[in-house]
């Protein structure tokens, strides 16, 4: 059998700690994205303003917890913030 360390079974516990920490954050930020979304396909501007504005701030609070890297992030609030101007600016 082999030998297992105890440094190995307590970096496996801190695994599989940050593991269910980066999915909990992960998932937040993905329901947000996803409002974003429906209501841009649903053509509502002023909810697609209020979640833009949930999804970058969820967005900025995964990068500050090392979930995403920062230019993921940046890009990810550049692609909705454009679909949500662009929809708003084709209504007007």
């Amino acid at each position: 059998m082999p030998v297992v360390h105890k440094s190995t079974i307590k970096a496996a516990r801190q695994a599989e700690k940050r593991r269910q920490r980066n999915r909990a954050t992960m998932n937040t930020v993905k329901g947000f994205l996803k409002k974003v979304l429906t209501a841009v396909e649903e053509k509502d501007a002023q909810g697609a303003k209020a979640s833009l504005r949930e999804a970058s701030s969820a967005l900025s609070k995964a990068v500050t917890k090392g979930v995403v890297k920062p230019n993921t992030a940046a890009r990810r609030i550049s692609r909705l913030a454009h679909k949500v101007n662009s929809m708003a600016s084709a209504k007007t």
